[in-house]
């Protein structure tokens, strides 16, 4: 069973529970272009994850097959509470070496680029973490986990991590030593130097006192969230790549050979010196810190919002339909949501080229719609077009009630 996708109304729900909240309380943890944003690099994930979740399953299952030293029963109540500690276990190490080493920072960052905290902040997930992530769920194979309870209790691991990403819920008393709670994962999103690498576990918090990598939330310290290297940005694709981007240009600018292929593998934040010499990079100062802002007409947030929702359901529809659609589909459906969330991404950043672009998304819609029932992302059929025609005459409404600030943009 796919809890993820069963998960995702709920999702949302909840998230309008907060912002009402918000509201009630009469604070502000939400602000739209960051939880777009946020939702943005979770759609790109799970759209990225229907073509390379295959790479985790695979090694998994090869593992399972050829190195198992004993083989567990799928049948068993005590094989599934084994196996969601110690996936937890397993999760712990990954976590924790994702702050600890570059390669891997630079696919888990994007989880902590936002710098709010919200429910939508927990649905801000990478789309590269499939390249190494595996390698750290291979002891469940290698101690006979099967496979469907191996993905059960990933997705139950990952389910649990969405109600921590929140400001409304206090410190849980006795709860705080044993489970991840929303306190001590606050902590765990700060920049401030005392949180910083801290709070790892995904279910159990019990890991990091074990292992010495604890750190309560401490109330004369507010945390101040996001990543000591600021995104700057609201768009998923550059989040994804930021600071692969940064490792490639250290690496390249490199003199020494070495230095250009361990920079990858060194712990976060290391730099060849010849290279941190020449190309310095200034920490800001979080006692002067600013969250990233671009000013934004209420129009043109409820245009992008609008818009923005066309590829949620999207995305939704290629993961519900996921195990019927052929690869060229799901290649296909994949390129629309990274193009449209792409452009989206510009808009919000207020950017000149917005409107040209803009006008681009909604042009491809045509390819799209013709394209679709050839890679059989939907059947041929006349509802395609009427909807496409929809869509369009709803969008050119919208783009003229933005037109002067679609035409700012544009100068």
């Amino acid at each position: 069973m796919d809890f993820i996708l069963y998960a995702v109304p709920f999702f949302f729900v909840l998230i309008a529970v907060e912002l009402l909240a918000d509201r009630w309380r009469g604070v502000s943890n939400y602000r739209v272009a960051d939880a777009i944003n946020s939702v943005s690099t979770g759609v790109l994930s799970t759209t990225t994850g229907l073509l390379t979740k295959g790479v985790g399953l695979v090694t998994y299952a090869f593992a399972l097959k050829h190195l198992a030293v004993i083989e567990l029963s799928a049948d068993s109540v005590w094989v599934w509470v084994f196996a969601f500690v110690f996936y937890d276990f397993c999760y712990y190490w990954l976590h924790r070496m994702g702050h600890e080493r570059n390669i891997l920072w630079a696919a888990h960052s994007v989880h902590h680029q936002s710098e709010d905290y919200n429910l939508s902040t927990a649905l801000r997930q990478t789309s590269t973490g499939f390249l190494l992530s595996w390698i750290f769920y291979l002891p469940m194979a290698v101690l006979g986990v099967p496979l469907l309870v191996f993905v059960s209790v990933a997705a139950l691991n990952l389910l649990y991590q969405f109600w921590v990403h929140t400001r409304h819920i206090p410190k849980l008393g006795w709860f705080e030593w044993f489970f991840v709670t929303p306190s001590n994962h606050r902590a765990h999103h700060a920049q401030n130097a005392l949180y910083m690498d801290r709070n790892y576990g995904g279910v159990f918090i019990i890991w990091d006192r074990l292992f010495g990598s604890f750190q309560e939330e401490d109330d004369n310290e507010p945390v101040i969230f996001g990543v000591t290297t600021p995104l700057a940005s609201w768009n998923p694709l550059w989040a994804n790549v930021q600071f692969y981007a940064q490792l490639w240009d250290d690496a390249r600018r490199a003199e020494r050979w070495w230095d250009k292929l361990r920079i990858w593998f060194m712990r976060t934040g290391w730099r060849p010196a010849d290279v941190a010499a020449k190309y310095p990079m200034n920490k800001p100062d979080l006692s002067q810190f600013r969250k990233f802002e671009v000013p934004l007409d209420g129009r043109q947030q409820w245009y992008v919002a609008l818009q923005f929702c066309v590829y949620i359901a999207l995305g939704s529809y290629l993961m519900s339909l996921e195990q019927s659609l052929p690869t060229s589909a799901l290649v296909l459906g994949w390129g629309a949501v990274a193009w449209g969330l792409f452009v989206l991404g510009v808009a919000l950043e207020n950017r000149p080229q917005a409107l040209r672009l803009e006008l681009l998304r909604l042009a491809s819609n045509l390819p799209l719609v013709w394209l679709a029932p050839m890679v059989g992302l939907w059947p041929v059929s006349a509802v395609g077009w009427v909807g496409l025609l929809s869509y369009s005459l709803l969008s050119g409404i919208g783009l003229y009630c933005c037109r002067n600030r679609f035409t700012r943009w544009a100068s």
